[in-house]
């Protein structure tokens, strides 16, 4: 099993920046892929983006590219959600979620394991 913890949240003005952590721990060996989603009141989880931990490679959704990067520092067994120009429509609970298949899927249901998730919130 994969446990997960994410921290970083909080307020933080429109234009400003924020950067989330995903700590991964328990049988990383199962642990291919790290995902951020998000999901607002009333709306879907829905996907932001997502790193390969072995090589890196990430993929992002049309609403982060530009804005958002995502990397994973494997020694810390980490991984990171930099979010620079925030929007108040960026306002969400964000997920971090591990995927054993080591392909990058943004469907919730394809990951095995969650974190608890951290709030974001961007004030106009």
């Amino acid at each position: 099993q994969v446990q997960l913890a994410e921290s970083g949240g909080g307020l933080v003005q429109a234009g400003g920046s924020l950067r989330l952590s995903c700590a991964v721990s328990g049988r990383t060996l199962y642990h291919g892929v790290s995902g951020w989603f998000r999901q607002a009141p009333g709306k879907e989880r829905e996907f932001v983006g997502a790193i390969l931990w072995n090589s890196g490679a990430t993929s992002y959704a049309d609403s982060a590219k530009g804005r958002f990067t995502i990397s994973r520092d494997k020694a810390k067994s980490t991984a990171y959600l930099q979010m620079n120009n925030l929007k108040p429509e960026d306002t969400a609970l964000y997920y971090c979620a591990s995927r054993r298949q080591a392909t990058i899927s943004t469907r919730p249901e394809s990951y095995d394991y969650w974190g608890q998730g951290t709030q974001v919130t961007v004030s106009s």
